[in-house]
């Protein structure tokens, strides 16, 4: 849950240079959404204050400058569409995923006592569907770990069949709630599963393997389909139009740095090139004859436009280190879109 320092904790921050991590924990945030982000950034101009570079778009161990608001130049207006993703590069990805952050890591994790007996916990294995279940004293003294696996060790080497011979007592794979997912990855494939604490050293939670690849095939998927997207339209774009053309619509650049290269362009820029509605004349205007150029009239105008501008905002969201998977809608927009460009791009 997130938490919002006192305004004295914030001003102390004034004219120092600290990790985001610094930031991120005075406000109890772990993962950087939308949310968290607004909520960090409108607190520090709440106080008159920011940070350089930006905090929501640096890794949690970089370090930022913590200045006055006023001291920083404002950006350059741009026209069209909201331009965050002009902040925000395709190749920014969250830079530490935390074992935390994952749902089953708080999703809690079924125990049992040292008093019960090996037939009921095989029961509660069987008709929970569990793999492991820890033998604990409250939440956090951990004894050991009952598995099919141990349970058949304990068979094949004649023991006497109880709690305490079917249980695995060594090298048990624990690990705390803030250790990052990276590192705990050969420990998950070695186990099958790692047990997770949190703070208060409890156990909170379970990650399998299979929970592992369910989080990385969630959040993959939808950028590998933006980067189809993307290589779909700058195949059309960059055939279609010529460098001059493209210059026009880098609106974010200053001119001597606008390559005229459809490969530097971003969604805002796609936006500028052939959305009729946007506010500055001159672009549009372009944009009709843009649009005219890509010779498309099977293909209604309004509803392309409209249909990039949602991917764009999705784009956004998937980019910004959102911990929640992308909802089935969304991510059926994006596979529609691409289905789209697919066929209308040879």
């Amino acid at each position: 849950m997130t938490a919002k320092p006192t305004e004295q904790q914030l001003v102390a921050l004034k004219g120092t240079t600290v990790p985001v991590q610094r930031i991120l924990d005075l406000f109890h945030v772990r993962v950087r959404n939308h949310g968290t982000v607004h909520l960090i950034s409108q607190a520090l101009t709440d106080v008159g204050l920011t940070t350089l570079p930006d905090f929501a778009v640096c890794g949690s161990r970089d370090e930022v400058d913590v200045v006055p608001k006023s001291s920083v130049a404002a950006p350059p207006e741009v026209s069209g569409a909201d331009e965050t993703d002009e902040a925000l590069p395709s190749h920014v990805l969250p830079q530490r995923l935390l074992l935390g952050d994952l749902p089953s890591a708080r999703r809690g994790v079924r125990c049992v006592g040292l008093g019960t007996t090996l037939p009921q916990t095989t029961y509660l294995m069987r008709t929970r569907g569990l793999e492991q279940v820890p033998v604990t004293t409250g939440m956090a003294a951990l004894h050991g770990v009952v598995t099919w696996r141990s349970v058949a060790k304990m068979h094949e080497m004649g023991k006497e069949q109880t709690l305490e011979n079917a249980m695995e007592k060594d090298s048990l794979p624990v690990a705390d709630a803030r250790q990052e997912l990276f590192i705990s990855l050969p420990t998950i494939r070695e186990h099958g599963y790692l047990l997770v604490r949190g703070d208060d050293g409890c156990l909170t939670g379970r990650i399998t393997a299979a929970d592992v690849t369910e989080r990385f095939e969630g959040a993959a998927r939808p950028f590998f389909i933006v980067g189809e997207i993307e290589s779909l339209l700058r195949r059309c774009l960059g055939t279609a139009f010529d460098e001059e053309t493209i210059k026009a619509v880098q609106t974010n650049k200053k001119a001597e740095h606008r390559t005229g290269l459809v490969s530097d362009l971003m969604f805002g820029d796609y936006l500028r090139l052939l959305d009729g509605n946007q506010t500055k004349q001159t672009l549009a205007a372009q944009a009709d004859r843009n649009w005219a150029t890509l010779n498309w009239p099977a293909m209604d105008r309004a509803q392309f436009v409209r249909h990039l501008e949602r991917v764009k905002d999705i784009r956004n969201r998937i980019a910004h280190f959102d911990e929640k998977p992308l909802p089935e809608q969304l991510l059926l927009e994006l596979t529609t879109f691409a289905k789209l460009l697919r066929d209308f791009v040879s």
